[in-house]
């Protein structure tokens, strides 16, 4: 099989240690990729980058066609909110990710919140604006805290949790008055504040069959305690203690399994992973938001833990064919820590040489995903906010957060930052902290 990975982030270059493990992998292709594909490619003659950008549908089909491509996977919303997956069925290749009316889920917050009414899915109260003036008054007319989102994709910028009227209001004249996310931010919600405790629900689709993976807790906020602004994410763990393995199926009966029905009766079947951010408030579930890709950084604890062949996972969930039998999960627990650069999620600098990755990786059951990084004469420098995703294995959350953070002590590069508490709500919640 020859296999491609659109991306270049943390999640692609998990997916490609994941699905090279495969013996049915001949060749892996990635676009554009990493400083840690880059250096799986230096390992194997079966693992090549090549410099197409995620957006760039035509580049890629030319690609496809060129290298004789079996199967498409998709990793970051770009591609598919563009009609990578809708290109890939004209050309008759698999692809692994929705086509381009179903990943509005995620590339249009206002659709994917008038999908779940539809759909009867929980989720707070909101309601839409395209006028500064109209989204004033409703700010002014109700008490804080309120959530303000841009409709379409501001690269994980586009949320705004507004504690005061004055936050919020800051946010309607950011987006709808001086435009600063663009057309993304044309139109934007106002929603009600949930507050409680979040997880990460994902699962696996093929167009009518629905498997769950295992829950993982993301954390967004850039300081410990979830404060400061929101990132791209800063940490993942799994399994979620918030959310056990007996609970999966009826959570995903509740806020994933809907939704494909009614993709499917819109005529925009949803084949690839579908991922429900949920908020439990007081023991009860609301959805926040849907993503049509795997998360980052969720992806990595989830692939350290998978324990099939993925790729042959992958094109059943393409073909139609999906059954929880393919999925197989080990019993250990996972955690990703991310290393980001000083100034993230706002101005930071590039190129930092980074040292101390082969010493992280003789940690027991850690493996060091790259996310913004690139291969320059042989250094690995940074290129990116959030840096790397060092992974650990562990027997209990316990284990795998000790080893995380042992393998992220060794490594170095100027500014690097990371919170210091990522698994503690899990560990409370199980009584070990």
């Amino acid at each position: 099989m020859r296999c491609l990975i659109v991306g270049g982030g943390g999640r692609e270059h998990a997916l490609a240690w994941k699905m090279i493990q495969s013996p049915a992998v001949e060749t892996l292709l990635i676009a554009p990729g990493n400083g840690g594909t880059a250096a799986m490619a230096a390992a194997t003659s079966r693992v090549r980058t090549v410099p197409v950008q995620d957006g760039d549908i035509s580049g890629l089909m030319d690609l496809v066609a060129r290298e004789r491509i079996d199967l498409v996977v998709a990793g970051p919303e770009l591609p598919l909110t563009l009609g990578l997956a809708d290109a890939c069925a004209a050309a008759g290749v698999p692809c692994f990710g929705p086509v381009q009316a179903a990943a509005r889920l995620e590339g249009s917050k206002i659709f994917a919140k008038e999908s779940m009414v539809a759909a009867g899915v929980p989720t707070a109260g909101f309601a839409v604006f395209d006028d500064a003036a109209a989204a004033r008054a409703h700010v002014l007319a109700r008490s804080a805290p309120m959530v303000i989102k841009a409709d379409g994709l501001a690269a994980g910028k586009g949320v705004v949790v507004a504690g005061t009227r004055e936050e919020a209001l800051e946010a309607v004249d950011a987006m709808l008055g001086a435009r600063c996310f663009g057309e993304a931010g044309a139109r934007i919600l106002i929603e009600d504040a949930l507050a409680g405790e979040e997880a990460s629900l994902l699962a696996l689709c093929d167009g009518e069959h629905v498997v769950p993976l295992p829950a993982c807790q993301d954390h967004k906020a850039i300081f410990d305690g979830d404060t400061g602004p929101n990132t791209g994410g800063m940490g993942a763990y799994s399994p979620a203690p918030i959310l056990p393995d007996a609970s999966l199926q009826a959570m995903c009966d509740l806020a994933i399994t809907p939704i494909v029905r009614l993709m499917a009766q819109r005529g925009a079947p949803f084949k690839g992973v579908l991922y429900a951010g949920l908020m439990f408030v007081d023991g009860q579930p609301f959805v926040l938001e849907y993503n049509v890709r795997f998360g980052d950084p969720e992806c990595q604890p989830l692939m350290a833990r998978l324990d099939c062949d993925l790729p042959a996972v992958l094109l059943a969930c393409c073909q139609g064919r999906l059954t929880p039998e393919m999925l197989t999960i080990r019993p250990e627990s996972a955690l990703c820590l991310v290393l980001a650069s000083a100034g993230y999620p706002g101005d930071y600098a590039k190129g930092k040489i980074i040292t101390g990755l082969d010493v992280a990786e003789t940690v027991p059951g850690v493996t060091v995903f790259h996310a913004g990084t690139r291969l320059e004469d042989g250094q690995v420098q940074t290129s990116g906010g959030r840096v790397l995703g060092v992974t650990a294995l562990g027997t209990d959350l316990a284990q795998a957060r000790d080893r995380a953070y042992a393998a992220a002590d060794h490594i170095a590069f100027d500014g690097k930052y990371c919170r210091s508490d990522i698994g503690m709500k899990g560990l409370r919640r199980l009584g070990l902290a």
